[in-house]
């Protein structure tokens, strides 16, 4: 019986959250059942996500396997990147000082700010009238 080894990691971006799962093989990323061209089509996003592989020279070795939910393109991505970055440290330890010094492994806390009560949004306030 051969045991398939599995690795996963929750990344976190905005309201986006994705669940990215490792397993040894040929490279092939599937992002919600669908390829990882066709879920994000803008080149920046691609080159975003697959930072981390590049930095550890494991691009081509694992296959990939991501649930994203919530949140844009762009929050979906960042995402991906924190959760892709987790499960490689977890994998493999001696990756941790690379991710880190590359600022790969820290949330961004940016979130947006709540709508408060009697304003129209988070800040903006109705028109002052004098009379």
């Amino acid at each position: 019986m051969v045991e398939i080894v599995k690795y996963g990691a929750t990344g976190r971006r905005k309201s986006s959250v994705a669940r990215v799962y490792l397993t040894p093989g040929t490279g092939t990323i599937t992002i919600n059942q669908r390829s990882f061209e066709n879920y994000f089509p803008r080149e920046t996003d691609r080159i975003l996500i697959l930072e981390p592989l590049r930095l550890t020279n494991t691009l081509g070795k694992f296959d990939i396997t991501a649930k994203i939910s919530g949140g844009g393109s762009t929050g979906q991505a960042g995402a991906l990147r924190l959760g892709l970055s987790r499960a490689l440290v977890m994998c493999d330890t001696e990756n941790k000082p690379t991710l880190k010094k590359n600022d790969l492994l820290t949330r961004d806390p940016r979130m947006k700010e709540r709508q408060k009560p009697g304003r129209k949004g988070a800040r903006k306030r109705f028109q002052w009238v004098k009379r």
